[in-house]
């Protein structure tokens, strides 16, 4: 169901009076991921979580040595995803300046994909 005159207005208004508003959040500099990063520390959240579910398995056994197995693989969870989601050093910052043409996508693209491209071509109007 398209938008009415009245909402395509508001729905305009809003998004131009946050970016306005928020053209530091807009324009802040982020800086890329890194594939290694994200394959390391989710090994490592596996890990984790193994260690977790045999300190529980053998905490019942043993006492100490379960808890602390456990601790041991729950700190390397939360080490994983740490690992995982900092940015590298050396990366560069990812540039919002210039937007880029767009080649269109195959027909095989992803629902997102799709929608982006669709978003892009809306703003730039007819």
């Amino acid at each position: 169901m398209p938008l009415s005159e009245q909402e395509q207005r508001l729905l305009d208004e809003m998004e131009r009076h946050l970016m306005s508003n928020d053209t530091d959040v807009v324009s802040a500099p982020s800086r890329a991921l890194s594939y290694r990063n994200i394959v390391l520390g989710s090994i490592l959240v596996l890990a984790g979580l193994g260690a977790l579910v045999v300190g529980v398995s053998i905490g019942f056994n043993t006492g100490f040595l379960g808890i602390a197995v456990g601790v041991l693989g729950f700190l390397l969870m939360v080490g994983g995803v740490v690992f995982a989601v900092t940015p590298t050093r050396g990366s560069a910052p990812l540039s919002k300046s210039a937007p880029r043409a767009r080649a269109p996508r195959a027909a095989g693209s992803s629902f997102m994909d799709r929608m982006n491209d669709r978003w892009d071509r809306r703003r730039e109007g007819p």
